[in-house]
């Protein structure tokens, strides 16, 4: 539950945004019908930004929504889109006291995934804050290389092998290329069949069976 501020009267409450890009500029939106001062951002009426979605599927949610405004010189211009200003870019929802703008709540945080451009006007796609725990972070623990030949990490000289492939495995770097020391995957990682193996009398119990 939100706390409400003291004296925030229901009766007269608009929806603000408050937008700030990766470079630190910041651009706020209102639904009122004039300009007003919410948390030391101007946000400017009629600027055609509106939340395509509601603010529960925004807020908390892992999944995306979307917000739509119309493109002007005097807010979000095209020049800036196509610059990619906004992406990566926060958004604060707020519920605002229009007569005191410092009686506000806020209702949700969202970071803008992509913007396109639908004519006169753009499509802002907003990821919410659990969005963070459905991106994956950091490398999977495998046998294969997770390398692409190649690239960068595989540094494979192509040109030395035309038309060829591989399947990720170490027997396949080492002896069709001979770049084990580029190998980017674990091929002494125990396996799920290492999970089954148990001692049995008379065998050679030392782990040689991986």
């Amino acid at each position: 539950m939100r706390a409400l501020p003291e004296g925030l009267d229901l009766a007269r409450l608009c929806h603000a945004w408050i937008l700030t890009r990766v470079d630190g500029v910041k651009l706020g939106f209102t639904d009122h019908d004039r300009d007003l001062v919410v948390d030391g951002a101007t946000c400017r009426a009629g600027g055609g930004w509106s939340p395509g979605a509601s603010d529960t599927a925004v807020g908390y949610a892992p999944g995306q929504a979307a917000a739509l405004g119309v493109l002007d010189d005097a807010g979000i211009s095209e020049d800036d889109l196509a610059a990619g200003l906004y992406d990566g870019a926060k958004v604060l929802a707020l519920r605002v006291d229009w007569s005191a703008p410092s009686r506000l709540v806020r209702l949700w945080t969202a970071t803008i995934a992509a913007v396109s451009r639908e004519g006169a006007a753009f499509k802002a796609t907003l990821a919410g804050p659990l969005a963070d725990l459905e991106r994956v972070a950091g490398r999977t623990f495998t046998r294969l290389c997770d390398a692409r030949l190649g690239d960068a990490r595989c540094g494979v000289d192509l040109s030395g092998h035309p038309g060829a492939t591989c399947d990720k495995r170490w027997t396949t770097c080492t002896r069709a290329f001979g770049n084990g020391v580029n190998f980017r995957g674990f091929p002494t990682a125990p396996g799920e069949d290492f999970l089954t193996l148990y001692p049995v009398e008379g065998e050679r119990n030392d782990g040689g069976r991986r």
